[in-house]
């Protein structure tokens, strides 16, 4: 039996869109105003071109557009090019920070494939409380931008003792600390944190601006899940944190050894 491989990305279209609606073969998409927009007046595409589309559910479809113009757009989806597969269970922990700073490390762990992203509030925090809608935009663009299949839940701010008494005790949480807490105790080489738990759900945390105190050090080493982790010598600013430890994270633990979708050379085989 002839077994269809997935298709290289230079025979696909490279405009790709997410979606809220169900994704299936010939069914009618609505596309959004701002889509709409971008598809009709940035990018000039016309009734007939081929777009794809995601919905973090049903995989990626290739779908052609059959009605485009200023009152909207509507597509029609023809085929699945990908199945929906499981994003690593990883959650990101981090305080918000200044607006433009705030939107790039939203988009970057985005990139970097988290599953969710925890605004938490700490005693340092010091920034105003984004908008989280707004920032679900920018994660958005960047899922569209980097071949996942789905898009990061966004949780509005919230205590960081709150978050705890939530956390899944079974979930390990590996918390950035710059500095011991008051018991003197170094912090665990991230590696080595890592290396224990490959492919299962973990969390990352980082603090704010200034770090996390010592009493909040504390508190959080004496939490069964919590593992405190250095970063190096070098003090880094909250968003070169928390990509740091994402990167390596992935590398180690999660899927940073698994190649981009449709790269690779079409081929047909058997079975």
């Amino acid at each position: 039996m002839r077994v269809r491989k997935e298709e290289p990305l230079n025979d696909l279209p490279r405009t790709r869109l997410y979606v809220g609606s169900p994704l299936g073969p010939a069914l009618s998409v609505p596309l959004t105003p701002t889509q709409t927009h971008h598809l009709n007046i940035v990018l000039r595409k016309n009734a007939g071109d081929a777009i794809r589309l995601f919905n973090g559910q049903d995989g990626e479809w290739l779908a052609r557009l059959d009605r485009i113009g200023r009152s909207g757009a509507t597509a029609t989806v023809d085929r699945r090019l990908r199945p929906q597969t499981p994003a690593p269970d990883l959650c990101l922990l981090a305080t918000p920070l200044k607006r433009g700073r705030m939107e790039w490390l939203v988009e970057k762990a985005t990139e970097l494939g988290v599953a969710e992203i925890q605004l938490i509030l700490t005693m340092n925090t010091d920034a105003p409380r984004p908008k989280v809608d707004k920032l679900a935009i920018h994660a958005v663009e960047a899922a569209q931008q980097c071949e996942r299949l789905d898009v990061p839940v966004l949780h509005p701010p919230a205590e960081l003792a709150r978050v705890l008494a939530g956390w899944p005790k079974a979930r390990p949480l590996a918390v950035a600390a710059e500095r011991a807490p008051s018991s003197g105790v170094p912090p665990e080489n991230l590696a080595e944190v890592a290396r224990r738990h490959p492919g299962g759900p973990a969390g990352l945390l980082v603090g704010p601006e200034g770090g996390l105190t010592v009493s909040e050090l504390d508190d959080l080493r004496d939490l069964p899940f919590v593992a405190l982790v250095g970063l190096g010598p070098r003090i880094l600013r909250a968003e070169t944190a928390a990509l740091a430890a994402l990167a390596c994270w992935q590398c180690l633990a999660g899927d940073g050894s698994v190649s981009p979708p449709l790269r690779s050379v079409s081929t047909t085989g058997a079975c």
